[in-house]
């Protein structure tokens, strides 16, 4: 067995148009009044047909359509990329394929679409449970929006995902607390949950820089946030079962699980990033990041990748490393070896000391108290 096929393979669909960018978000996203679906969806369908002939025969576990605002994708658009990668490889028998989708009217209203062109999971930006904090964020939707949105989803789709931010403005554990649980009587089954960041490059960070993003807690304070979160979300019987992502049983997104796997996975789209494993070894694909110039390349070369770089075995190890470890379930030992990854002995003696890491012959994982910790962890592990 190829090392990919312990983690799967997968579709990664980039769509880059947004109806208005949030002021936190450093994805590639544009906002764009008119969009060509058909010229889209025709650069779809050559992207897909050369990504397959670069990796023939293969059994295909999840797409995932990401951006973006993938949920301003005509339904015909979607159908269109459903019907390519078809084409192109055999799709496995739990085929796992989802949408992210903004939960305001305009793009709830296109839900029974994607379902019928054969969307069945749906991961919903709803950020955060209150309306002001959603104005806040740059949001264009309401609560009321939202879970409007959620309730015909859950009618649409067999699996529905959502993703709330914490650590907001002016937010303390007890309001993060009363949103918990407003989101889990919701009767969700995934929930991704992130720590607002401020990145450089974005409206958030430019206003940070300026001292004018107030009200962010402290680190201590953010932190007791991340660890009742772990607690409340394991007493509803969805563990976190990655560093920002919790489910109940069954329900994990099978598509992240790949990349955190090392499974490969062919990037499509304007700054997609892919891993494919060839017989000249495994390669990292980037495609062009501008939507217009990568539409370009795609009509003029029949190609919008920009970067095709061949890993090395260090690159493997490192990567496998710091991705696997994300997860609860932790990294395989052996996988690691044989990818020339090598732990410093001494380091993680001392990290199980300190009841930051279990650690047998077959695995290595970051206990509860080392996934708050896990960049020093991983620091460590590596020597």
């Amino acid at each position: 067995m190829e090392d990919w096929q312990n983690g799967g393979f997968g579709l990664y669909v980039h769509w880059p148009f947004c109806a208005s960018k949030c002021p936190y978000c450093d994805f590639n996203s544009h906002v764009a009044t008119s969009i060509d679906q058909a010229r889209w969806a025709e650069a779809y369908r050559a992207e897909i047909a050369r990504l397959g002939a670069m990796v023939p025969g293969r059994v295909l576990n999840s797409i995932f359509f990401g951006g973006g605002t993938p949920s301003l994708m005509a339904p015909e658009t979607v159908a269109a990329v459903l019907e390519a990668a078809r084409g192109a490889w055999t799709f496995a028998n739990d085929m796992e394929i989802t949408m992210e989708a903004n939960p305001g009217s305009v793009d709830a209203g296109r839900f029974r679409g994607y379902a019928g062109a054969g969307v069945n999971r749906l991961s919903m930006g709803v950020q955060a449970l209150n309306d002001a904090d959603l104005r806040r964020l740059g949001r264009m939707h309401s609560v009321a929006e939202a879970r409007t949105a959620f309730d015909l989803a859950r009618s649409c789709f067999e699996r529905v995902s959502f993703d709330l931010i914490y650590g907001r403005q002016d937010q303390d554990p007890g309001a993060w607390r009363a949103e918990l649980k407003e989101a889990l009587s919701m009767a969700v089954d995934h929930l991704s949950l992130y720590q607002l960041t401020i990145e450089d490059g974005t409206v958030f960070g430019a206003r940070h820089a300026a001292g004018h993003l107030r009200g962010l807690p402290e680190d201590d304070v953010a932190a007791d946030m991340y660890m009742e979160t772990q607690d409340i979300l394991a007493s509803a019987g969805m563990p976190a079962y990655e560093v920002s992502n919790h489910s109940a049983p069954g329900k994990e997104s099978r598509h992240n699980l790949i990349y955190w796997r090392q499974g490969d996975w062919a990037g499509l789209g304007p700054g997609a990033h892919g891993r494919l494993s060839l017989p000249s070894g495994r390669v990292a694909t980037v495609a062009e990041r501008t939507p217009g110039r990568w539409l370009a390349l795609v009509d003029r070369n029949g190609n919008g990748d920009i970067e095709h770089e061949l890993q090395t075995d260090d690159d493997l190890a490192s990567e496998y490393l710091l991705m696997s470890m994300r997860l609860t379930e932790g990294m395989d030992l052996r996988r690691y070896r044989a990818k020339g990854g090598r732990l410093d002995t001494r380091r993680t003696a001392r990290l199980v000391e300190d009841g930051l890491l279990d650690l047998n012959d077959e695995r290595a994982r970051a206990t509860s108290a080392g996934r708050p910790l896990l960049n020093y962890v991983l620091r460590e592990m590596a020597g």
